[in-house]
């Protein structure tokens, strides 16, 4: 099926969250504009219960839910000491998923891929030309899947505490230089070029493979003129959910292929999204916007400040957390679009914007695009109150990627790997 009058292309994969958080947050007022679908835009106020003022304390006012984004003027001051470093082999570089922790085993994007321990940053194996440059890692029951690095068409799954080849995709000589986009329980999603002749072509298609076999379940032929570089997926239920640099959104059925809808939006959306609650959330320019992912209409629009965009929507725990290029932070309740707290201290400091979150207990990490006065930024979650920054004073001009585990929090900046204690 077509995927939009004007094509469609797709981009990298990560695995849907179910809420629980959301639950323990009371909603409160911010300062942006919100417009439910088919009602006016309205600023939300506290409830007497909730909402956070800038120092943290209930304030019913329609300033409640403000962080102060107030701490150490520094980067680094009151952050934790490191537990440890690591020098490794990242290729980050427009990579979404370039850092996972398995098992006690941490893992960043590159070739040779290296496994490091998660106490104490021993190097506990290296693999070469396991996979290609800069590939996405999506981690699912058990096995990190990659696109295999002989370029032989296939898809790789591998254990994470030995690296070692426990999976093998059969795509067949029909397709080649596959991308791996999403995984759930029983199926991995990759978009590969058409191969013709021994050649590749400049057509792709969208599959699905099972796990079990590593045989194809379906194969869709996307529409003539995309690309098959710079997608961005999400897989939840019965939904994969792709953006692409051609500008849509597009919803296909895991167990057929076959779309379910499809939208044009604004702007490219290079970063991650959100899906739970039925509900598809991502970065639309000025606007963020919520569609329904059973029919794609429009459940919330929430609105930026003028010549302001939403930057790296993230769903963890029940709660959408997003920044914008103003330098603010936002956590908002994906069902509705209500603002829970907004953080304007970010923008106070002159920090850099976040796009990469992670959240482990009541602390939120929050990792910048841009090193200066950046690095990453760590926040109560219930308050959006600001805790420290770490940077580790590198001058890397890398963007920052974040991950949380039982065994630390683990930050990649350039080819240096840090971990910090929870």
């Amino acid at each position: 099926m077509n995927e939009h009058p004007h094509g469609r292309p797709a981009v990298s994969g990560f695995r849907a969250s179910a809420p629980s958080r959301r639950g323990l947050l009371r909603l409160a007022g911010g300062g942006l504009a919100l417009a439910a679908l088919g009602g006016a835009a309205t600023g939300c106020r506290a409830e007497d219960e909730g909402g956070t003022s800038g120092g943290g304390s209930a304030k019913p006012s329609g300033d409640a839910g403000k962080g102060n984004g107030k701490g150490k003027d520094r980067p680094g001051d009151g952050a934790p000491e490191p537990r440890w470093q690591a020098e490794t082999t990242a290729q980050a570089m427009g990579v979404v998923q370039a850092l996972v922790v398995a098992d006690g085993v941490v893992i960043a994007t590159g070739d040779p891929l290296k496994g490091y321990d998660a106490a104490t940053g021993k190097e506990l194996w290296s693999r070469e030309e396991l996979t290609v440059p800069g590939a996405q890692m999506l981690l699912g029951d058990g096995t990190l899947y990659l696109a295999s690095g002989q370029y032989d068409g296939d898809v790789v799954g591998i254990d994470p505490a030995t690296g070692k080849e426990t999976w093998r995709s059969r795509l067949g000589g029909d397709y080649g230089d596959p991308r791996v986009v999403a995984v759930d329980d029983t199926q991995v999603y990759v978009i590969a070029e058409v191969v013709e002749d021994g050649e590749l072509t400049r057509r792709n298609v969208i599959a699905a493979i099972d796990t079990a076999s590593g045989r194809p379940v379906w194969k869709e032929r996307r529409d003539a003129g995309t690309e098959e570089h710079g997608i961005i997926a999400a897989v939840q239920g019965r939904h994969l959910v792709y953006t692409d640099y051609r500008k849509n959104v597009t919803v296909r059925d895991t167990a057929t292929g076959q779309q379910v809808w499809t939208h044009k939006v604004g702007e490219y959306n290079y970063q991650r999204f959100g899906l739970a609650q039925g509900v598809v959330m991502l970065a639309d320019g000025g606007r963020l916007r919520a569609f329904d992912v059973e029919n794609g209409k429009e459940r919330w629009t929430l609105a930026a400040e003028e010549f302001t965009k939403f930057v790296g929507p993230t769903l963890l725990d029940g709660v959408l957390y997003v920044s914008d290029t103003n330098r603010k932070l936002f956590a908002l309740d994906p069902a509705t679009g209500d603002v829970v707290w907004e953080n304007t201290g970010l923008s106070e400091r002159e920090a850099t914007s976040p796009w990469h979150f992670a959240l482990a207990g009541d602390v939120l990490y929050a990792a910048t695009e841009l090193d200066p006065r950046g690095g990453v930024y760590a926040l109560d979650a219930r308050t959006g109150d600001y805790l420290w920054t770490y940077n580790d004073g590198s001058g890397e001009l890398d963007e920052w990627f974040v991950t949380t585990a039982e065994d630390g929090v683990f930050c990649l900046h350039g080819k240096r790997l840090t971990a910090l204690p929870v």
